[in-house]
């Protein structure tokens, strides 16, 4: 059956009709979730529960969310923040720790395609999940690919693709993305290039 492969890693037909149906009723809430005011802080929280696999307490997401299955797969532990336009193309499981923050625009994307173009044509796909750990920040349109880890209190840099693993406690940029630097004593004294941190 077609729901099990969707969280097995292999490969199978994403347009099964029990499959769509599903699909259907979940975004069904995401709809309501990004038709609230932004009055409506408690509407939002008990959607959020309903929608997400897993929310801790003090979550805060700015919608528009964006979901495949409207965080049906999704697990954010206490704490995380999501500013605008977070994609969670959560057709397999993504899971992100404590205190962990999201600039705009950043894409989780648990799902890909064969290569081969006879598998793709029929729509053909295979999902791998994403495991970002505790207190890390994503900057503005970093896009994390299937099957990426990424450790506890990682920085990763604006307009970033993470295509591997990357360790904790690290600061990593680029396309694609690889360790810059280790977080080290340098980012105890300062905040941004040459501004002192005066707290």
């Amino acid at each position: 059956m077609s729901f099990e492969k969707m969280h097995s890693g292999e490969i199978y037909d994403p347009n099964d009709s029990d499959i769509m149906s599903e699909q259907a009723k979940c975004l069904e809430k995401l709809y309501d979730f990004n038709a609230t005011r932004p009055c409506e802080g408690e509407k939002r929280q008990k959607l959020l529960k309903e929608m997400f696999a897993e929310i801790g307490e003090d979550c805060y997401i700015e919608p528009p969310l964006h979901a495949n299955w409207a965080g049906k797969h999704v697990h954010f532990g206490n704490g995380v923040y999501a500013n605008f336009n977070l994609t969670c193309v959560d057709d397999t499981h993504i899971y992100v720790g404590d205190c962990t923050m999201f600039a705009p625009n950043v894409v989780l994307a648990t799902a890909g395609h064969p290569i081969l173009p006879e598998l793709r044509e029929k729509a053909y796909q295979f999902n791998m999940p994403i495991r970002i750990g505790r207190n890390c920040w994503l900057g503005a349109g970093v896009i994390v690919m299937p099957g990426v880890t990424i450790g506890d209190n990682t920085v990763i840099g604006a307009g970033s693709v993470v295509t591997r693993d990357i360790p904790a406690n690290v600061v990593a940029v680029g396309n694609p993305c690889k360790v810059l630097r280790p977080i080290g004593e340098r980012d105890k004294e300062y905040y941004f290039k040459d501004r002192k941190i005066n707290l």
